[in-house]
């Protein structure tokens, strides 16, 4: 079967007559047909969910958090075959699979839950007989564009708090993993949210870009690459009424400072580096190590890359998995040439597997291994600048203190993420109060957020936040009223309020 979108309430084939395979990226297997979406398609959804906006605003948040609440339970019931799902699709391992699902729950659980929590803010007026105080109310339609490695969680850190404030959505999943967006319109479907609330197009950039720059959507919510995210930025800073929250990439470092544990330091390195085969915008590519502790921590560290379990994602004893595509093997195999030339001693390389290291069965899948090297730090160097997104990993050593370490970390375009290894307090409260990142850590992996935390960063990593608290920013306006009790007027900061007559 090809699988539809979902418009305005009803499972459809779309304008196009293109369609587009899922495939397994550990073995090659297609996983499903699906339609590939058109501009038309998109338009289709933007109006249902536009003409959706009345009917769903006129419903109290609490109403509309209960169509969540029946996702949720779902999510958690389903938890081993959607974490299953995710892992086939989109090669995570199958324990960051299962983390996928339970991540969504919970982000779910949170904008549901904070339905019933206060909302505005009571502020003091200078004039005792004036009510002052701020309201929120939503921005419209919201048009949200998810990204692959995290097919479950992260539409719902764009779409559950979208909808409990009264947003429709139009929601275009990553072309890698449209058999996990399937599985969530399907959810949607079976709540019985009303026709056009929540609206689903699977396609590619055409489809994304159409969202964009569609004059009714009022918010676009995006996680993705660098690129696309700069110009989703562009082309919403070129409208004054609409609004952009982006999370974009990042060349994120790790501080190991002479005041660190060790153990501690090559546990979060080797996390940071090769979980989900570094296809994490927070993955670590940068580990900057004093000079006091290089030597055995490079010794360590690159004895776990050499061994590190790369096989069967769906195998409980595998650390990675593939890459997400042909083209994403070929991507870090160019930044490992890079790397290359520019390192001063490369010290693993398992760009290229042994065909006794890839599972049976599994030959068609996209299989890198780690890439470490040690490099003389120089800011013009590509190879320490440029995101690769895969399991690519920089040791650079330094001297000196904690201020030289944070202007090495620093020295990048991106500011998403970063963490400091260090039992001295002062060296991690100087890393968090100088360090140029959205995200921060400390003695521990650079990885992830727990969803009540906003995510996202800074300079070349995004303009916003596209999840949990944060995002009610991105798609609601604030107003802020102030009601007079008296039969009198008078007005703040001595303005005078008589009216004045020639006579």
């Amino acid at each position: 079967m090809t699988y539809q979108h979902y418009i305005n309430g009803e499972w459809v084939d779309g304008d196009g007559t293109e369609t587009f395979d899922s495939r397994n990226p550990a073995n090659g297997e297609t996983l499903g047909t699906f339609q590939r979406g058109t501009t038309t398609d998109v338009e289709a959804a933007i109006a249902a969910a536009d003409d959706a906006e009345d009917e769903w605003q006129s419903l109290s948040r609490i109403d509309r958090a209960e169509y969540l609440w029946d996702i949720y339970h779902e999510l958690k019931d389903r938890h081993q075959e959607l974490g299953e799902v995710v892992t086939k699709e989109c090669g995570k391992e199958i324990s960051e699979g299962k983390a996928d699902v339970t991540e969504a729950w919970q982000m779910v659980e949170w904008a549901a839950g904070d339905a019933r929590h206060p909302k505005g803010d009571v502020v003091p007026s200078e004039i005792p007989e004036k009510d002052a105080y701020m309201r929120r109310q939503p921005r419209g339609v919201v048009g949200c564009i998810t990204p692959w490695n995290f097919p479950v969680a992260i539409p719902f850190w764009h779409m559950a708090v979208a909808l409990v404030e009264g947003n429709t959505v139009v929601w275009k999943p990553a072309e890698q993993t449209p058999w996990c967006g399937q599985i969530i319109a399907e959810m949607f479907a079976d709540a019985g949210i009303p026709d056009g609330v929540f609206n689903m197009v699977q396609g590619f950039g055409d489809a994304g870009a159409r969202i964009v720059d569609h004059d009714d959507i009022d918010t676009v919510l995006f996680t993705g690459s660098a690129e696309v995210g700069e110009e989703v930025a562009r082309t919403v800073a070129d409208d004054p009424g609409k609004l952009a929250a982006c999370e974009m990439g990042g060349k994120n470092g790790i501080v190991v400072t002479e005041k660190a544990d060790l153990d501690i330091a090559v546990h979060a390195a080797v996390m940071s580096s090769f979980k989900t085969t570094g296809q994490r915008c927070v993955s670590s590519e940068r580990l900057i190590v004093h000079e006091d502790l290089y030597d055995e921590f490079k010794q360590r560290f690159v004895e776990i890359a050499e061994s590190v379990a790369v096989d069967d994602p769906l195998d409980e004893e595998t650390f990675m998995g593939p890459a997400i595509e042909p083209a994403h093997v070929e991507k870090i195999q160019t930044y490992n040439d890079i790397a290359r030339e520019e390192a001063e001693n490369v010290l693993v390389d398992r760009t290229e597997l042994g065909d006794d290291e890839i599972p049976d069965g599994h030959e068609d899948g996209n299989w890198v291994g780690p890439f470490v090297y040690e490099v003389d730090y120089d800011p013009d160097l590509r190879s320490i600048t440029e995101e690769v997104f895969g399991p690519h990993v920089a040791l650079i050593e330094y001297s000196g203190d904690i201020e030289r370490a944070v202007e090495i970390h620093n020295d990048t375009p991106y500011g998403l993420a970063g963490a400091v290894i260090s039992e001295d307090y002062r060296q991690i409260n100087y890393y968090r109060d100088n360090a140029e990142v959205g995200l921060a850590y400390g003695n521990l992996p650079c990885i992830g957020a727990e969803v009540q935390l906003p995510f996202g960063g800074m300079k070349k990593s995004g303009n916003g936040y596209p999840s949990a608290r944060e995002v009610i920013e991105a798609v609601t306006e604030r107003t802020a009223w102030t009601l007079n009790n008296s039969k009198d007027i008078e007005m703040a900061q001595g303005l005078s309020a008589d009216i004045n007559t020639d006579e």
